[in-house]
């Protein structure tokens, strides 16, 4: 499909390289991430850069998305869009059981004692979903950055997480690496959501990281080993994968191997929206509060490009049988 241009209007200014990456400006409080206390002083924490200056540049975006290894696009949404998705949602979660009744849906408080996390249904066939990640303001932003029509996946990952909820830091090419690995994630965040909150982290510069973890890079999580009746068993069987997918449970330890900062924004805001790509080490800081942390992520590739099939059609086959593929190891 031909590009969408949307112009947005923003305060521009000049960045110099050692503020590329500023760090707080006031305190912020002690931060976590699967239950590890974040060094958060200048060497180890730090704010990921805004690229709204440069959204009308395609030959910047391209440039900062190669150097940063994401695109970070606060503003972006007009907030009542992002709204309605939100409400369409948390009226499906109040109708599982998973809000406190004694606030409005809206609010997206958690019930006491419900542990929320991965999710998809809230967001399955939610057309005030679909509008915003599969609309054109956002499908013209990535035909014009990919400088061709793009195609997305038809799945859409949701995430609702209580206190607590956090995800471990991975790369995504594991999850959805059977097609192009041109492919970009995007996440938006459907609250304003301070710090405390949570939100997705990237680890600095690590989309040069490959080769040092080129073996991790090679799983696929729905295949395994046919001659191996444990992993043929837990795999095929009972519907695991062969591999947690997971880098590393401990993001503290896991950036002090791989260097550079875990990055975040001092707040996601409604209207905001980050992308990546598959190389880009990742994860999520813990929720501290009652207040769901609500997000989805999707992903966007060019049209001409192969495509994972597990992720495409009415119903994806997703992480399904349908989906596991054997091999002799």
């Amino acid at each position: 499909m031909p590009a969408t241009r949307t112009t947005i209007l923003y305060a521009t200014f000049d960045l110099l390289e050692s503020d590329r990456f500023p760090m707080p400006a006031t305190a912020i409080p002690q931060l976590s991430s699967c239950g590890h206390a974040l060094d958060l002083t200048e060497a180890s924490f730090g704010y990921v850069r805004s690229s709204a200056d440069c959204l009308n540049d395609t030959a910047e975006l391209r440039r900062r998305l190669e150097d940063d290894g994401y695109l970070y696009i606060p503003g972006f949404f007009d907030r009542a869009l992002i709204q309605a998705a939100r409400a369409s949602v948390c009226d499906r979660l109040a109708a599982a059981g998973v809000l406190d009744p004694a606030y409005p849906s809206i609010d997206g408080i958690a019930r006491a004692g419900v542990s929320s996390n991965f999710n998809a249904e809230p967001a399955r066939h939610n057309a005030a979903i679909q509008r915003v990640v599969y609309g054109p303001e956002l499908l013209g932003f990535y035909a014009n950055l990919f400088g061709e029509p793009v195609r997305h996946f038809d799945y859409t990952w949701f995430r609702a997480l209580s206190r607590g909820q956090g995800s471990t830091p991975h790369c995504d090419l594991v999850y959805m690496g059977r097609g192009t690995h041109q492919l970009l994630t995007c996440w938006i965040p459907y609250g304003d959501t301070p710090i405390e909150a949570g939100g997705v982290m990237l680890l600095e510069g690590s989309h040069r990281q490959s080769e040092r973890i080129k073996h991790y890079l090679e799983i696929d999580v729905d295949a395994y080993c046919e001659n191996r009746p444990k992993e043929v068993d837990k795999v095929l069987n009972r519907g695991g994968w062969s591999h947690p997918g997971f880098l590393s449970k401990n993001p503290v330890t896991l950036r002090t191997k791989l260097g550079g900062r875990w990055l975040t924004a001092p707040e996601w805001r409604m209207g905001d929206f980050i992308t990546f790509g598959m190389h880009l080490v990742h994860g999520g800081l813990d929720n501290q509060t009652d207040r769901l942390r609500i997000s989805t992520d999707t992903r966007y590739q060019r049209a001409s490009q192969p495509i994972d099939e597990r992720w495409i059609g009415d119903e994806p086959i997703a992480n399904t049988r349908a989906g596991k593929r054997g091999r002799v190891c």
